[in-house]
């Protein structure tokens, strides 16, 4: 189907595909069990014909513009008339005289309603309504859907990282099949956008490059800046930091570590590439800190070294955007979050802002600073 094709959902029939030329598709959608069949008489391809006849009697009939598919996870009974409407380009004719036989055969009230709609057609408008008409039997089944996308429409991404992919698209397609549903979207969706929104998941998953999926997202619960105990916490509160700044950095630290845990539930690290990650932010880290502190000493006063703690925060905070644990990861909590992540070490941090602070701490641990 062309990408320019649009959809929606739940309007004249379960779905309805709309193309640029002004041509739609109504298409009605039947999960059955596993095995069962479709026979002549079936109330699923009647109840449906019935939908389909509504739409082309109001549509202009032979002027109608419109097409019907009866997408099931049933297959035609063996020997069933119905095979004829599977047969795409079958005679229109021969199908008209098809129904009408079926038609006359059965008693069920629901079908009956159905024969008295379709009397109101002459018989050249019977045979264009059939002719329009096509059933896709054994359609996938739900379970089965996820590897036929992997398997069909993911060959051009890397295979280890095609089931995460998918969970993405499918979570994306799930929230905005929930905005059409409740009316929140009322544009149509088109195929154009499927596809753009793969490919813009698909770039997150090369190899220089990592999934940003906590960008916006905020921890549980009220952000309490001044009675957090956390160790990145309290060197930042010894800074004399803003609370709006530490509240930055609770968040920072947060998106940081969610993040690197949906990596690794992935697998999308290579092995030891954190570890290198954090040594290169560490290595970076010292070579300011010492141009921070070079100036000061022992002597230096509590203030002198708040300030240059500061400085040294500042940097972190403000200037290591091209400290990327890969190349085309460029999202600023991914940096900013490692480095709470590392100040936030026990027993003693592995980044630290004040050495006094750090002092102060080795000293009631007993560990040398």
């Amino acid at each position: 189907m062309p990408e320019s094709t649009s959809l929606l959902i739940e309007k004249s029939d379960d779905l309805e595909f709309d193309a640029t030329g002004g041509r739609k598709t109504l298409a009605s959608l039947k999960h059955k069990a596993a095995g069962d069949r479709l026979t002549d008489l079936d109330v699923d391809f009647w109840k449906s014909l019935r939908v389909w006849l509504a739409h082309y009697i109001d549509d202009g009939r032979i002027g109608s513009n419109a097409d019907f598919v009866l997408f099931t996870t049933a297959t035609v009974a063996p020997g069933s008339e119905l095979a004829l409407f599977a047969q795409e380009g079958s005679d229109p004719a021969a199908r008209a005289e098809t129904a009408a036989t079926l038609l006359d055969r059965s008693t069920s009230a629901t079908i009956g309603k159905t024969k008295t709609e379709l009397a109101k057609l002459t018989e050249a408008e019977l045979a264009d309504f059939y002719g329009r008409i096509l059933i896709l039997d054994g359609s996938p089944r739900i379970d089965t859907i996820p590897q036929i996308v992997l398997d069909q429409h993911l060959r051009t991404v890397r295979r280890e990282v095609r089931g995460p992919l998918f969970e993405r698209l499918e979570g994306w397609w799930m929230d905005l099949m929930i905005k059409v549903l409740t009316g929140e979207r009322t544009d149509p969706v088109h195929g154009q956008e499927v596809s753009d929104k793969l490919s813009s998941l698909a770039e997150e998953y090369r190899a220089d490059s990592l999934p940003i999926t906590f960008r916006g997202r905020m921890p549980d619960g009220e952000i309490d800046v001044a009675n957090d105990t956390r160790l990145f916490v309290e060197q930042l509160r010894d800074l004399d930091v803003s609370p709006a700044r530490i509240q930055h950095a609770i968040i920072d630290y947060y998106r940081a570590f969610e993040q690197r845990s949906s990596w690794a539930r992935e697998n999308l690290l290579i092995s030891g590439e954190m570890e290198e990650y954090e040594d290169r932010l560490i290595e970076e880290w010292s070579r300011f800190r010492a141009i921070v502190f070079e100036t000061l000493d022992d002597a230096s006063g509590d203030d002198a070294f708040k300030a240059a703690g500061r400085e040294l925060y500042k940097w972190a905070e403000t200037e290591t955007g091209e400290l990327r644990i890969r190349e085309r990861v460029t999202e600023p909590y991914v940096v900013r979050g490692a480095f709470h992540i590392l100040a936030n070490a026990r027993p003693m941090p592995r980044v630290h802002w004040n050495p006094a602070f750090l002092k102060r701490l080795g000293e009631l641990l007993g560990v040398a600073a």
